[in-house]
């Protein structure tokens, strides 16, 4: 059963001049410590790619929160919300501390997409009620 569904574009030039604005303190706002070091390491041989990067996670945190119904507020934080990748690439989201125990004493699950393209990152979040068998 669907619990949410969330959606989220986002200008990555507004990215690129937030981080022009506030340097890295922004992205370490935003960005869980693992994704936090994949952005580094793209900013330092791709800045472009890097900034792509943050404006998709920031994209995705943002559908997630409101397809959860929270926004962002508590326990919703940007830094408990990590988006991961599978083996295969599809993205997954990754939750931590006090998110985590709420999203799964609900019994929930999300499905993610996530994409790209020049000036615009855009996200879609559905998250699930799991049925009990």
């Amino acid at each position: 059963m669907i619990y949410g569904i969330g959606t989220d574009i986002c200008d990555v030039r507004r990215i690129a001049a937030s981080l022009e604005r506030h340097g890295e303190r922004f992205a370490e706002k935003v960005l869980a410590d693992g994704e936090l070091a994949t952005w580094r390491a793209r900013s330092a041989r791709w800045p472009e790619r890097g900034v792509r990067y943050l404006a998709t996670r920031f994209s995705a945190k943002e559908a997630f929160s409101k397809a959860i119904g929270l926004g962002m507020h508590m326990p919703m934080t940007w830094r408990a919300c990590e988006v991961g990748s599978l083996p295969s690439g599809q993205p997954v989201i990754v939750l931590h501390g006090a998110l985590k125990e709420w999203f799964e004493a609900k019994g929930l699950t999300a499905h993610l997409s996530v994409t790209d393209e020049t000036d615009y990152a855009a996200s879609f979040c559905v998250v699930e009620k799991i049925q009990a068998k």
